[in-house]
Formats: structure tokens, C-alpha cells, sequence
């Protein structure tokens, strides 16, 4: 896996408050360039409320997130969120748009050529395992979930940014897709370096793609570790979602 230790992102004493009552406090930590950081939490723990504070749809009551170094408060909004890939978990394709366009629609607004793009388009499709003379004229409705959410991750590629948020992406798929698609997208992040924040409240998908688990439990950051030295964590929220682990994986041996 591409690691270094430059900064991607930086949480620096971050607090974000609704109506006076803090969804998030007191976020110090950083995410290394080329790292897979898995958000890992319960439903209201703050998850996707700090990935938000990433791209500038929140911005922070307290203290500030920096972007390669630069508070995001000093960034022009859209060239911020177009060094960051977003990929969610109903893909948020455009209907009336083909793949090819839905793919192609960041590049396009950069002003790249449309030679250039249906060349990206293809190389895209191509690697996330869909043959492009098949599918690049095809709408998103003639497509399975797991190819809408293969397309979803093309798209958020396109342009070639350095972050990539992934937000649930393949929470709503049947459980032999979304291992298929959780396998190919840990291969594509190894081979392509890119910079991951992923969302989850699936342990074992947090196991199969984190290069380092940060664990939310009521608005704040209460572990962040490798895997493996997760699985020594002694914080009782840890705890709880490794007895959910170690359920399933006992309920599966006893199962055979």
C-alpha cells in the first residue's frame, strides 16, 4: 500500500455544534497521504458528519480542518471539492445521463477535450471491471446496484483527485456483491495510492479496507489504530463492535 508520512488532512481541536449541541468535539488527528482511514461507528456517532467537515459542506464552530496544509475555510469551495472524490451509497448518478457522461461529467467541467474524456471514461470502466463497449452508452436504470456502485466509484475517480470520500458506499448491496466490490475497491486503492476516507458501521468491512480504524462513539474520535492493534483496544465501544465480530464469525463456523 502506497504510506508516507505526508498530511492529506488535518483535525486540528475541531468541534462542530447544531443549535448549541456538538455533533462532533474535540478532533485532533491527521490522514496520511495515501492511506485507507475507515470511519467506523454507530448510527449518530459523527461519522459522516466529519467526513463532511473534509470538503467544506461543514465547517467547524471550533478550531479548523486543513486540506494539503491550507485551512478549508481559505479554499475556493468547488476547487476543494474537485481534489475529492465522493462516492455514496445510492451512487447519486444522473438518470438522464449515460454512464459515459455520468463518468465524464467532472473532466468535462474542467474543461478537458472530448477525445480526452472518452479516453478516461473507457480506462476508467476498465478498471473497475466493466467492459466499456457494454456499458458506457447504457442509462444507470439498466444497471445492477453493484454496477451503479462500480460506475459511482469511476465517476468519483475521473479527474484524478487525490481524496477520495466514500460515505456507506456499498451498504445497500446483497452481501456476495459488496464483498466482490469491497475486495476490488481495496486492490484499486493499493494500486492507485489514493488518499481514502471511508464510512462505515460494518466491522468486518472496516477490517477488509482500513489501512487504520477511527472508531466515533458520541461525537468523538475514541480509537485510532491499525487493525491489529484494534483488536487489543480496551474502550469498551471497541469491545463492543469485536464481540459483533466475533458473533458473526462464531455464528458462520457453527453454521457449516
Amino acid at each position: 500500500m502506497s504510506q508516507n508520512n505526508q498530511i492529506a488532512v488535518e483535525f486540528r481541536n475541531v468541534t462542530f455544534s447544531r443549535n448549541n449541541r456538538p455533533l462532533v468535539s474535540n478532533l485532533n488527528f491527521s490522514i496520511r497521504q495515501g492511506e485507507a482511514l475507515v470511519l467506523l461507528g454507530r448510527s449518530g456517532s459523527g461519522k459522516t458528519t466529519t467526513m463532511k467537515l473534509i470538503n467544506h459542506l461543514f465547517i467547524p464552530t471550533k478550531g479548523e480542518v486543513l486540506f494539503d496544509g491550507i485551512p478549508t475555510t481559505q479554499w475556493d469551495e468547488i476547487k476543494l471539492r474537485r481534489k475529492i472524490g465522493y462516492v455514496i451509497q445510492e451512487t447519486g448518478l444522473f438518470p438522464h445521463f449515460t454512464v459515459e457522461r455520468n463518468i465524464g461529467l467532472v473532466p468535462s467541467l474542467e474543461g478537458w477535450k472530448p477525445k480526452q474524456i472518452k479516453t478516461r471514461v473507457y480506462e476508467l470502466l476498465q478498471l473497475v471491471g466493466l467492459n466499456p463497449e457494454q456499458f458506457a452508452q447504457r442509462y444507470p436504470h439498466e444497471l445492477s446496484g453493484g454496477q451503479r456502485q462500480r460506475v459511482g466509484v469511476a465517476r468519483a475517480l475521473a479527474a484524478d483527485p487525490p481524496v477520495l470520500m466514500m460515505d456507506e458506499p456499498f451498504g445497500a448491496l446483497d452481501p456476495i456483491t459488496r464483498l466482490e466490490l469491497q475486495q476490488e475497491f481495496r486492490r484499486l486503492q493499493q494500486e492507485l495510492g489514493k488518499t481514502v476516507v471511508f464510512v462505515t458501521h460494518d466491522i468486518q468491512e472496516a477490517f477488509v479496507l482500513a489501512s487504520r480504524i477511527g472508531l466515533m462513539y458520541g461525537g468523538e474520535l475514541v480509537v485510532l489504530d491499525t487493525p491489529t492493534e484494534f483488536r487489543r483496544s480496551p474502550h469498551p465501544e471497541a469491545l463492543a463492535f469485536l464481540e459483533c465480530l466475533r458473533t458473526v464469525e462464531t455464528f458462520s463456523k457453527d453454521s457449516l
